[in-house]
């Protein structure tokens, strides 16, 4: 029995042309991001989605609602698959977070998995708790195709358990702002990533 998730970065927001960390704010798609993922959602049309699963911050949320305009499938939304909560970042420039964060910005960007700022998640908890999202959708979609659209960080987080790797490497997973990591299951064995961060709109 095959399982598949198609996971998918939100599309292009104004925080992401503006390189601001948008976080948790209510940041929408920018227009561009909103005919990136129509795109998105053409390409997956074909495979039939039974579900379209979601964050509730707008850009995701927004996303997910095209892909579910597109391919009919309905959409569920689910907090944990939300970005990484550093409510002390959102809606900075990375210099504005560098002047700001100078002793703990270093640690993000180097070693990011030992990032501690107090209020605020560890990658190891984002990662703790979207996995355990990838696996109920996993038992409760047996044998379906399903999406699933979050967060860098988040599809960051995920593609690093999956592929049995470190949050040493949590840099150089390249996830572009509407691309899709591909999940999969066969049977009893354990998913694997079989695609990551591609941007088939292209």
């Amino acid at each position: 029995m095959l399982t598949e998730i198609f996971l998918t970065r939100h599309g292009v927001t104004a925080a992401n042309l503006e390189d601001r960390f948008a976080g948790r704010t209510q940041e929408p798609l920018h227009s561009s991001g909103i005919t990136q993922v129509e795109g998105v959602a053409s390409r997956l049309k074909p495979h039939n989605l039974r579900a379209v699963y979601a964050g509730p911050l707008p850009r995701t949320h927004q996303s997910a609602e095209i892909i579910c305009r597109i391919t009919g499938a309905p959409l569920i939304t689910s907090d944990t698959l939300t970005e990484i909560r550093i409510p002390h970042w959102d809606g900075l420039t990375k210099s504005e977070i560098r002047r700001q964060f100078g002793p703990e910005y270093p640690t993000w960007l180097e070693s990011p998995g030992e990032f501690n700022l107090p209020g605020c998640e560890t990658l190891a908890e984002v990662q703790k708790r979207a996995v355990h999202e990838m696996e109920a959708i996993f038992e409760r979609h047996a044998g379906e195709r399903v999406a699933v659209v979050s967060h860098l960080i988040v599809v960051r987080c995920l593609v690093l358990h999956y592929s049995g790797r470190l949050f040493e490497e949590f840099r150089s997973v390249k996830i572009p702002n509407g691309a899709i990591t591909v999940l999969r299951k066969e049977g009893l064995t354990p998913p694997k990533v079989m695609a990551q961060g591609e941007d088939i709109t292209k």
